[in-house]
């Protein structure tokens, strides 16, 4: 089985509207791994690794996200493994803290 990993910046009306708690929600009901946080200048930040039609479909729902936020734009890159060292010990999914 294939696996994609991507790195993915979501910037609009995206912190303060539960956008960190909605994408570990939507990103553990499709079995992927990775990690979401803040960034300092507004936008959210996320990993996801998975098999790359659960990826792909992970991207496409941030491009809507929760009710009360507004997407203005969503951009994503192909990450490496290392990248999901950052998850909590033990977490399949972590909430990390703003950086």
């Amino acid at each position: 089985m294939s696996r994609a990993i991507l790195q993915v910046m979501i910037r609009g009306r995206v912190q303060g509207v539960g956008y960190r708690a909605w994408v570990e929600y939507q990103a553990t009901a499709s079995g992927l791994e990775g990690w979401v946080r803040n960034r300092r200048d507004g936008s959210v930040e996320a990993l996801f690794a998975g098999a790359p039609t659960r990826v792909a479909d992970m991207v496409a729902l941030c491009r809507h996200g929760p009710p009360s936020a507004r997407v203005d734009s969503v951009t994503s890159e192909t990450a490496s493994a290392d990248e999901l060292n950052l998850r909590g010990v033990g977490e399949k999914f972590s909430v990390l803290p703003t950086a």
